[in-house]
């Protein structure tokens, strides 16, 4: 056997124990320091899921995350060159475990946002005076590269924001009606909003056209001319003070 086969083996018997014939390949006597490897081996993918959903653990309890960390290591071995990306697509699991909790699925969303928001590029806002000089005709808008959103149909935010201060966190909800959960990064800062539906629509609608006169226009469309002017204002206003809105182009 050359070392590129007994690699590949032994990296089988790392991602799958059942794999009797790679046991047979490597050795039955090989068995028991076989086990410390690839007891390290999930201990360590269990610890990486533990780091990156903390309150969803704590929200689960830890026996129903375990097991659903273990379901998730069978099936999803690590495929990036650093374990910090190995909880990206543990939502898969969730969703297959646990298919009618969207509490589940966004509390697992909210803790990967705020992690990916924590590590994107930094950008340097505009300067007041750089802003006194665009022309808001040809302006397109540049949002916070940290800036992650989805649809909310559950309180999750609110169960995340009590697990996270310590607080007794609310019984899981639907919400009366979807609004959105929209995070991102203000100075070393990761942060996390419920808001309503216009806000999250404006933001996704900034995203896919980033033009500003389009932007209000479309504002107005939907809302009128009075209230499509004020709501762009006041929206604006609000993502520039937060860091969500960081210049122009």
């Amino acid at each position: 056997m050359n070392l590129s086969t007994l690699q590949r083996n032994f990296r089988d018997w790392l991602v799958s124990s059942s794999s009797e014939a790679t046991l047979r390949q490597l050795g039955t006597s090989t068995t028991a320091g076989l086990d410390v490897y690839q007891n390290n081996y999930r201990g360590q993918l269990v610890g990486c899921l533990e780091s990156s959903f903390p309150q969803l653990r704590a929200w689960l309890g830890q026996e129903v995350f375990l097991e659903t960390a273990i379901a998730h290591i069978d099936s999803h071995p690590p495929h990036a060159w650093t374990l910090d990306a190995y909880g990206l697509d543990f939502d898969e699991t969730l969703q297959a475990r646990f298919p009618h909790n969207p509490d589940l699925h966004e509390l697992a969303w909210i803790e990967w946002a705020l992690s990916e928001s924590f590590v994107a590029a930094d950008v340097t806002p505009m300067s007041s005076d750089e802003w006194q000089t665009v022309d808001w005709d040809t302006a397109r808008i540049c949002l916070h590269p940290g800036l992650r959103q989805r649809t909310a149909t559950t309180n999750a935010e609110a169960i995340w924001s009590a697990l996270q201060d310590g607080a007794q966190p609310p019984e899981s909800e639907m919400l009366p009606s979807p609004r959105g959960l929209i995070v991102w990064r203000h100075g070393y800062t990761s942060r996390l909003r419920l808001v309503d539906t216009i806000e999250h629509e404006a933001l996704l609608s900034l995203r896919e056209d980033n033009r500003f006169i389009t932007w209000c226009d479309a504002l107005v469309d939907h809302l009128g001319e009075e209230a499509g002017v004020g709501k762009a204002g006041q929206l604006f206003a609000d993502w520039l003070a937060a860091g969500i809105v960081t210049g122009t182009r």
